[in-house]
């Protein structure tokens, strides 16, 4: 999920605002005042206010009163859909190439050998398409302006996939709604990697490996190793789990599901974080990158994705409403977020490999 965010300033009806707030100082387009009592109903107030001269406002506490920033948001592009569908079509294709080669096929010997990488295909499409829909509805459901899903389709000989996004084009209407758009994609992912792995370990066997066997060694995921165990023993000395491809397709999508939970900068996690922390989240996405870098003593991609977060900025845009608490609800979904990171993380993907 990728948040973009621009506002320009402009004019706008300060005695319409002064019924809903005690204004002390204007700078530029700064507002420092008091909302009137009771705060949640006249922030939505207010932004009606802002809304029928064409703007968007964010409200943030500062000490004892309230701070107002306003802009206008410049019109979004149509989407073009035919790009997300042609990205779709492709990412299949790909898919199916490395699918038949996980299968031990050759994809290009002929179409039925194409046609064994349908189950890791399936798989992956499936988990990663639920993820960013679920993402995509959530955010529609709360008038944030986003884009369908964008996969992409890279020829890479063991994922044939980067994974897939969502543009978010407007701002989050409150903390709430962060977590809850933030919740959404990795919970629908991590449900539907589930039953992908199930039913990809079921299919899969355990078989004697020669200890220098030129194999792709995993680490598993404590949600992982449990389904495993439901279908097969602990290997003994010179055997192992020789993944299904569909098994592989869930394993995939559960450390994608850990990926994007990291919480630190744009990442579903860093959404999540940053709802939670507020104006803390920034030292604790430095703790997070500090971890990650540690980490790389397990597995070099963690310092890779350390630099990546740091890239792409440790700074969290704002929601409209950054004062109105987080409720219930929303605790109780950001800890099934954390035990879902917990059950799908391994600090060692890859044991022994490099990226």
């Amino acid at each position: 999920m990728d948040m973009d965010q621009n506002v320009n300033e402009g004019p706008v009806d300060f005695y319409a605002l002064s019924r809903f707030m005690a204004i002390e100082s204007i700078q530029g387009n700064r507002i420092r005042g008091r909302i009137f009592e009771p705060v949640n109903e006249n922030i939505e107030n207010l932004k009606q206010v802002f809304a029928r001269n064409g703007a968007v406002a964010f409200f943030e506490k500062e000490g004892d009163g309230h701070v107002v920033s306003y802009g206008y948001l410049p019109k979004n592009r149509p989407v073009r859909l035919w790009v997300n569908i042609l990205l779709l079509v492709l990412t299949i294709f790909t898919t199916l190439i490395v699918g038949a080669l996980h299968a031990g096929k050759n994809p290009f010997a002929g179409p039925q050998n194409l046609l064994s990488g349908i189950p890791f295909s399936l798989g992956i499409i499936l988990i990663l398409g639920s993820h960013e829909l679920a993402h995509y509805l959530t955010a529609r459901a709360y008038g944030v302006d986003a884009t369908p899903p964008y996969f992409l389709p890279v020829p890479h000989p063991m994922t044939g996939t980067m994974g897939a996004f969502i543009r978010i084009r407007s701002p989050v209407p409150s903390r709430s709604a962060l977590v809850r758009v933030g919740v959404a994609g990795p919970l629908t992912g991590f449900l539907v990697a589930i039953p992908v792995s199930v039913v990809g370990l079921a299919l899969s066997r355990v078989q004697p490996v020669p200890e220098n066997a030129p194999l792709l060694r995993l680490g598993s995921p404590l949600i992982f190793e449990l389904i495993s165990r439901l279908f097969h023993r602990l290997p003994g000395p010179g055997f192992d789990v020789v993944l299904h491809p569909l098994a592989f397709a869930g394993w995939l999508g559960m450390f994608v599901t850990a990926l994007n939970l990291l919480p630190v900068g744009q990442l579903d996690g860093g959404h999540i974080a940053y709802a939670i922390l507020g104006r803390r989240y920034r030292l604790f996405s430095l703790i997070i990158v500090g971890a990650l870098l540690l980490l790389g003593i397990f597995w070099l991609g963690w310092p890779f994705w350390a630099f990546l977060a740091t890239i792409l900025g440790l700074k969290h845009p704002p929601p409209l409403d950054n004062i109105t608490p987080l409720n219930r609800t929303d605790i109780i979904l950001a800890l099934v977020a954390l035990t879902v990171f917990a059950l799908t993380f391994t600090p060692a993907p890859f044991p022994g490999a490099g990226f």
